[in-house]
């Protein structure tokens, strides 16, 4: 066993061997007996007590699919238990029925000293603990477990109580909240210490209020938006789900999504459990997923498809409105804000009000069609498998289509789903499936290729290493008229990074001040259309690639050649930053 272990642990480094070398040890001697009740022998199931709550359509399905599949069962399911999903389609939602209690240790909130900056929300992959803002009614009715306590400064002051609320049975257990928290107001503790919050979170997702006056596009204001992509099977500590679910938090009531084959659609779309939701009107991201090559063109085709629809509808409008003078007003507010996805919302509203009152003919022809009326917020997801090499050119494609479709790259620099290849993202002296002895070739610069339309908005991130540069960065990627690109920096578990990915959010820090990856802005509208947001290279190189064993390997195979791959990839990197600093001359001129 140990012979084993050394094989397949070795290349994560020699003090992972030893641990399991320890594990095998007490497993010859650390076991106690356990006396199994006779009365076992006849045991049966009881029958859940609770009644599932909420839309009719999703509780059957939770109720007829996911809760047999959940059991292991889902061979046994009839063809006839499909009849209402026949066209491929699943209700949103499902994924909060699970409560799987996966967690060993679960983050616990200390009240007294939180600063109430919602990091922990923020960073959070997997939407199980965030903040709320109660009236005095909802914190009057709280269940008794809940720790409440006053808005401490800024918006809702004096108007709201604050709370923190935390899912214990669909948290993963990662940590990384506890890393994120600048004051120690986390702690991870045994789940079954935390089990009293789990009313406490139930009870503010179901009764808690929007609050809209303390939403805005700040860290903490964007916390205090619904997440509608929450408790996925992403790995914990995933940094994918953590932009995905931001992403939704901003724009989840109006979003379309074409989701390219791999983790970010293993995660976003098992069929029955799926982790996108609604709010509590109905909307959230309309979720499609698509094949690896063909994904950004599938994007670009939704896209195309309702902003067909939509500007036949602005013909009918403009029709009904010249035939009916009290619909003028209403029709040109909605006109004049088409384009524009939250000053559209009240117009569209309006209209649709109007319209409905009206009730001729020419009015539920529109409503018929009133879906459509708002604007689409039209997203493309996707891993830099995906982007940088099988479905680059469609992305290429789409991008010179001058259409108005935003592309969110996750780079986690390698084929993360299907085992761990290289790919195109892949950087100099990683190993990899297919780069077992380092891959040679530097990183492409997907960013630069796109850059050089002069009509895209490009952006790089890394929500971990500033926060507000990243959603700076996503919103005004979706104000932006034209094709957008953001890709974001995805720490994952194929780096084996140094303590395990509940330093996610840190190690996508370390890389930024390392000058391991850059942040910058490429705005086209913009007066200065290049903005370089992260500073200098600080030093640490060589010691951030030793942090991860995707590179940290090289140096116990093939000792020599890891030597020449680092110092390369540092020179390059340093190259690198020099040449975005140019960048900012050229483009700003």
């Amino acid at each position: 066993m140990k012979e084993k272990a050394t094989q397949s642990y070795l290349k994560k480094g020699q003090d992972i061997v030893d641990m399991n070398h320890k594990a095998i040890d007490l497993g010859a001697t650390a076991f106690k007996k356990f006396n199994v009740p006779a009365d076992w022998a006849n045991a049966t199931d009881e029958k859940a007590a609770a009644k599932k709550v909420g839309k009719a359509e999703l509780v059957k399905m939770v109720t007829n699919i996911l809760d047999p599949v959940d059991k292991m069962d889902g061979d046994s399911l009839p063809v006839s238990a499909f009849m209402d999903h026949v066209d491929g389609q699943f209700e949103l939602g499902a994924a909060a029925y699970e409560k799987r209690g996966v967690a060993v240790s679960v983050p616990k909130w200390e009240a007294s000293k939180c600063i109430q900056c919602n990091n922990c929300s923020y960073v959070c992959p997997h939407a199980t603990i965030r903040p709320y803002a109660l009236t005095a009614e909802e914190a009057a009715a709280i269940p008794a477990a809940a720790q409440v306590v006053d808005v401490k400064a800024g918006k809702g002051k004096g108007v709201y109580k604050f709370t923190i609320a935390i899912s214990p049975l669909d948290c993963m257990g990662c940590g990384v909240c506890v890393g994120a928290c600048p004051v120690a107001a986390l702690t991870m503790v045994p789940q079954e210490e935390e089990l009293a919050q789990q009313p406490v979170f139930d009870y503010c997702v179901a009764k808690v209020s929007d609050k809209k006056d303390m939403q805005d596009y700040t860290v903490k204001g964007s916390q205090f938006r619904q997440p509608m992509l929450e408790f996925s099977g992403s790995c914990a500590g995933c940094a994918e789900t953590s932009y995905a679910r931001l992403v939704t938090q901003l724009f989840g009531d109006r979003m379309y999504i074409s989701n390219a084959t791999g983790c970010s659609s293993i995660w976003g779309g098992p069929a029955s459990t799926s982790p996108y939701c609604t709010d509590k009107n109905g909307h959230g991201p309309a979720w499609c997923n698509s094949l690896f090559e063909d994904n950004a063109e599938h994007g670009l085709g939704m896209f195309i498809g309702q902003d067909k629809i939509r500007e036949d509808l602005a013909e009918q409008v403009k029709a009904i409105a010249e035939a009916d003078a009290s619909l003028k007003d209403v029709a040109k507010a909605w006109l004049d804000t088409m384009a524009d996805g939250e000053a559209n919302k009240a117009p569209t509203a309006a209209l649709i009000a109007a319209l409905e009152k009206k009730g001729d003919a020419a009015a539920k022809a529109i409503l018929e069609k009133k879906e459509y009326l708002g604007k689409k917020s039209v997203w493309i997801f996707g891993g830099d498998g995906w982007a940088y090499d099988i479905g680059y050119g469609g992305l290429d494609h789409v991008i010179a289509s001058k259409k108005d479709v935003n592309i969110f790259v996750f780079d986690t620099e390698v084929y993360s789903n299907t085992g761990g290849q290289a790919s195109k993202a892949s950087n100099i002296g990683q190993v990899a499936q297919f780069a077992a002895a380092g891959k040679e070739v530097k990183k492409k610069s997907l960013s630069e290729i796109a850059m050089q339309y002069g009509y895209v908005y490009v952006a790089q991130v890394a929500m971990g290493a500033n926060p507000a540069q990243t959603i700076k960065a996503i919103t005004e990627a979706e104000a932006y008229h034209g094709p957008s690109l953001i890709i974001g920096y995805a720490p994952c578990e194929m780096h084996s990074i140094k303590g395990g990915m509940t330093n996610c959010q840190k190690e996508m820090k370390k890389a930024v001040d390392c000058g391991y990856w850059n942040l910058f802005r490429y705005n086209p509208e913009a007066e200065k259309k290049f903005t370089l947001d992260s500073k200098a290279p600080a030093g640490g190189y060589q010691e951030f690639l030793m942090n991860e064993a995707r590179y940290s390997r090289l140096t116990r195979e093939f000792p020599a050649r890891a030597d020449v791959l680092f110092k390369l990839n540092e020179e390059e990197a340093k190259k690198r930053y020099e040449h975005l600093t140019k960048l900012i001359a050229m483009y700003n001129e």
